[in-house]
């Protein structure tokens, strides 16, 4: 198995030797219904979350590796951070554009299929809940180029199994993609666009950057977040450049004017959704390496599903924030709430008015954020309790909330207006009064805590 430092079996590969606990290989025979989404749900509720690598999928020699991107330390170590950092130097490194290396084959170019040689059926695609419409590929990046200016773009959305070589897909983002596939479709064009299976976890984390100049590549992004060109290889569809590293490629486009039903899928949300842009995708050819693993993302309120997204959500409001406001310390987006949905941020602050400033912003500059808490720097935003022991002593509802209503959200939010897809989003101020002679918050120092602990200890509890 060959294995180099942009690759997913080179990160597996860093991992095992690293980290090995981290690495969960599961030997015993696994269904593609629901079985493996189960297992990486167990993981999760007894507080694991380790790379898992399904061996023995029923009815496919192809492994299937999933929950990649469900671990802070993991992640962290990608970028040579420690979790706690993992949101500052995702923000500092995504912003380090680096130009990306063509090299003349890509890894995937081992075995190719064309023509009434691809089924899409043969692929070892879980089928992860029962409510969904069809098994899902939920790990692909579709990677196409603006029509207009030629400038390509990485990022994912789902793609429902429909046939050999049909896959419903939808746009529901409204983000480059959405746009990229209007500009061809109002030229009477299909979109050329090839997925992606198999990438490592920083090129799944800098896909999912969205604030950036135009002219900009999400390659060159991802080069910034490894620290080095990005080894790109041509495909053979649309002059497209995919990783070279990747498991998989299919080529093919995305369809002018036509739209079937897609859905419904197990969303970040926590529910089944019916709505989808109900685009479509029509598979050309194949190409893979000869030892292709499957890569797939475990839906729903996992981990895998969420974690990355908390990640680049907090590393890109920080960064919105710290524009104006250089006293913000840190921004949480907690997994419990989507990874999308809530933003906590964390201040100290000096004057009255910049926790509306910090809310404003930070529900301007990310789609998915509705509701954003600002807390004083001695709450810690990792901690669910002490947030919201904040919002129970620090809010006077009548001053500290405020609401905006009619706001573009994710069309998927349960929430969100059937026919207009808008939200009222809110803020809430749960940092103290300055210049008042509020109430004193009670402390235990930190010598005080080394003590106690010494002291169960003694007492032959480990603490």
């Amino acid at each position: 198995m060959t294995a180099d430092n942009q690759s997913l079996r080179g990160f597996i590969a860093t991992t095992e030797n690293m980290f090995p606990e981290e690495v969960l290989r599961i030997r015993e025979p696994v269904s593609r219904e629901l079985e493996m989404t189960s297992v990486i749900f167990e993981l999760d509720r007894i507080g694991r979350s380790p790379v898992v690598v399904f061996e023995n999928v029923a009815g496919s020699k192809m492994p299937v590796v999933t929950n990649v991107a469900g671990n802070r330390k993991l992640l962290a170590h990608c970028l040579g951070a420690e979790p706690v950092n993992l949101p500052t130097a995702f923000r500092e490194r995504c912003q380090n554009y680096i130009p990306c290396e063509v090299v003349n084959k890509g890894a995937w170019d081992d075995v190719v299929m064309e023509g009434d040689q691809v089924d899409l059926t043969k692929l070892p695609i879980p089928f992860q809940f029962a409510v969904d419409a069809a098994p899902y590929i939920t790990a692909g990046q579709i990677c196409a180029r603006d029509p207009e200016t030629g400038v390509d773009t990485t990022g994912f959305h789902r793609l429902m199994l429909k046939g050999a070589n049909r896959l419903g897909i939808s746009l529901h983002s409204r983000r480059r993609m959405y746009e990229f596939h209007r500009r061809a479709e109002a030229r009477g064009h299909s979109l050329p666009a090839a997925i992606v299976i198999g990438t490592h976890p920083l090129h799944y984390m800098g896909s999912m950057v969205y604030a950036y100049p135009p002219h900009v590549r999400k390659y060159e992004i991802i080069g910034g977040l490894f620290g080095e060109p990005y080894r790109l290889a041509r495909c053979g569809v649309g002059d497209i450049e995919v990783p070279a590293a990747a498991e998989i490629v299919i080529e093919g486009e995305i369809l002018a004017g036509v739209h079937e039903p897609e859905g419904p899928f197990g969303e970040f949300t926590g529910y089944a959704s019916y709505r989808s842009t109900q685009n479509v995708f029509v598979a050309h050819r194949v190409r893979m390496r000869r030892d292709a693993f499957f890569h797939s993302v475990v839906s729903g309120m996992s981990r895998d599903h969420i974690l990355m997204s908390c990640v680049t959500r907090e590393g890109e409001i920080l960064n919105a924030l710290r524009r104006n406001l250089p006293n913000v310390r840190a921004v949480h987006v907690p997994h419990k709430t989507c990874g999308a949905f809530l933003a906590i941020v964390s201040m100290k602050k000096i004057a009255e008015g910049e926790p509306k400033m910090a809310m404003l912003t930070a529900l301007g500059t990310e789609l998915y954020t509705k509701h954003v808490i600002v807390v004083d720097d001695d709450v810690d935003i990792f901690d669910m309790e002490d947030v919201m022991w904040a919002v129970a002593t620090r809010v006077r509802a009548d001053k500290d909330i405020f609401l905006v209503p009619g706001v573009k959200s994710a069309i998927i939010d349960p929430t969100s207006d059937p026919k207009t897809f808008t939200v009222t989003k809110m803020g809430i101020d749960a940092t103290a009064p300055l210049g008042e002679d509020f109430a004193e918050r009670l402390t235990i120092s930190d010598e005080q805590r080394a003590r106690a602990r010494a002291i169960l200890s003694g007492a032959g509890i480990a603490a």
